[in-house]
């Protein structure tokens, strides 16, 4: 009696130790939700909450129960292959919504179906930022993950007037995160979205990695839209969108800084990389590199053109600030313009009751190995304001090939302000240098520029007007046979043009002109394609211009 009492007690001691090994690998109790089907505690299937695939049937309810049922513990939303139809859906905190390959998540045709989110921070934006499929606030530990598609089907929401800010109104956003931190957005397909594509506003430590966007079925189909958030990083994502590419926006007091994006191929009707319009707070600490710019597959813009008006459009027009943005090995195809810089006084406020913003200040930006082909004939411009220059500015590595075909006539064009223009970059029409325009602009350094054109151009290669401490160094132009000149220097001072040449002959390598004129140094050009080294207008001072050890 007393061996089996001690073999049971020894039974019962194992059977309590394995358990207690089991709860330990399985975790605790199993909740079972109200409809008595079991579950993975960690892994939420939608279908278990009644979703239903086929893309006809709203599952909606369905995916906001898994999703709320989630947020309790913390882990995985699972959205399993098939089409599932659904309206606004609110994410949670410490949720990661999986999209599983041979999955879609279809937005819903029809507005009522959407949530109106009204934004808890001020911003220029906040009055159409009504609706979005999935939406985020003041949430933490969120994903978007899975080799599944996100459809907004936006093309049910097709814009029914121009009027301003209407035409806004009553279009969903694809995902929009507002005060989140630690975002996750990996590896899904993203399509069709009424409006931009994806919103990130005013958040921080967003990753982005891998994802796809196809974009163009409606206005405003950006691809993605960082706005006033810290500590990005995108990488490894491809884009083909309608309207702006990688945005970079502050559409609130908040700045945008601590920006890494990399590894990306984008195609965009607009601009493929672009900092602004909207710039209340800034821009800082940004760098963005390896990307390639191609020609979008979509050969029908609802806006823009074919094959992109911008690579590169950092501008800074309603206040702010702009400071540091390193840009490197990027490879352009297509565009009207490769290289847009503009500080402007457009002066946008972001609340009604706040005073206009003053100009902002536009400096410490730094591109280099940038080559681009095949683009139109409007020139890359840097232009700040009279009151305010760019300052500090490097381009470095430059080779652009451009469709050229520019005329004298436009090489003497006079170039408006347009202060409180859009901020486009083609927004000066064809200006008088095909290769760059410099305008206010101080600390400049363009350096290893080599610029040609497909087509004979008789516009200057260079402009700077206004400049102040500028430089031209070891770079090689086309020019066409009637030029007037290489460079042309307007009212602009400390100069420095070293290292240069041209691939053509024609008579004159710098004009000057300006009565503000000062302190030009032509030092050791190779020259001999030129019969003189300068001219000058009847204002400009004598004695201005320094050379020695140029090659004639």
């Amino acid at each position: 009696m007393h061996y089996q009492s001690t073999r049971i007690i020894k039974f019962s001691l194992l059977f309590v130790i394995f358990l207690a090994i089991y709860a330990l690998f399985t975790g605790c109790e199993q909740k079972q939700p109200q409809n008595s089907f079991s579950y993975n505690q960690y892994i939420y299937n939608i279908r278990q909450f009644g979703a239903r695939k086929g893309g006809q049937i709203k599952n909606t309810r369905a995916i906001q129960q898994a999703i709320d049922e989630c947020s309790k513990t913390g882990g995985i939303v699972l959205i399993p292959p098939g089409d599932y139809l659904t309206g606004s859906l609110n994410m949670k905190s410490n949720v990661t919504l999986h999209i599983a390959e041979g999955a879609t998540l279809l937005g819903s045709t029809e507005i009522e179906d959407y949530e109106e989110h009204k934004p808890v921070i001020p911003s220029f934006i906040d009055s159409f930022l009504r609706y979005s499929l999935i939406y985020g606030k003041n949430l933490k530990n969120i994903a978007i993950t899975g080799k599944g598609t996100i459809d907004g089907q936006g093309a049910a929401f097709k814009v029914t007037t121009r009027k301003k800010p209407d035409r806004y109104f009553d279009r969903p956003y694809l995902i929009r995160m507002e005060k989140c931190k630690n975002v996750t957005v990996e590896n899904v397909t993203l399509q069709n979205s009424a409006m931009w594509m994806q919103h990130y506003f005013v958040c921080e430590d967003v990753k982005i990695r891998g994802i796809r966007v196809y974009n163009h079925c409606n206005e405003n189909n950006d691809m993605i839209d960082i706005d006033g958030c810290k500590n990005v990083i995108i990488s490894d994502c491809i884009g083909d969108t309608d309207d702006d590419a990688l945005t970079i926006k502050s559409t609130s007091q908040y700045i945008s800084e601590n920006i890494t994006i990399t590894n990306c191929i984008l195609s965009s009707h607009v601009n493929a990389i672009k900092c602004g319009t909207e710039s209340h707070g800034g821009f800082k600490n940004i760098t963005i590199s390896n990307i390639v710019i191609k020609p979008s597959n979509d050969r029908e813009p609802i806006f823009g053109q074919p094959d992109g008006i911008a690579g590169i459009n950092l501008a800074c027009v309603d206040g702010g600030i702009l400071d540091g943005i390193t840009i490197s090995n990027i490879r352009i195809v297509g565009v009207s313009v490769p290289i847009f810089l503009r500080l402007g006084d457009r002066a946008r406020k972001y609340k009604k009751d706040m005073s206009e913003p003053d100009i902002g200040k536009y400096r410490n930006v730094n591109i280099s190995n940038i080559t681009a082909t095949k683009v139109g004939r409007y020139g890359c411009s840097i232009t700040g304001m009279p009151e305010q220059p760019v300052e500090n500015i490097t381009l470095n590595n430059i080779s652009i090939t451009y469709s050229g075909g520019g005329t004298l006539e436009q090489a003497e064009k006079k170039v408006p302000e347009l202060r409180e223009e859009y901020p486009q970059s083609i927004m000066f029409g064809e200006l008088p240098a095909y290769g760059f325009y410099l305008r206010h602009a101080k600390n400049v350094d363009l350096n290893n520029i080599d610029i040609a054109f497909q087509k004979e151009d008789n516009r200057y290669a260079f402009i700077l007007d206004n400049a102040t401490n500028c430089n031209i160094t070891d770079s090689g132009a086309d020019i066409g046979s009637e030029a007037n000149a290489v460079v042309k220097l307007i009212n602009s001072r400390k100069v420095f043009l070293e290292g240069n040449s041209t691939r053509n002959r024609v008579p004159v390598f710098c004009r000057i002109e300006g009565e503000d004129s000062d302190k030009i140094r032509i030092i050791g050009n190779d020259l001999s394609n030129f019969e003189d080294v300068y001219n000058s207008g009847t204002k400009v001072p004598r004695g201005v211009v320094k050379q020695k050890a140029n090659i004639q």
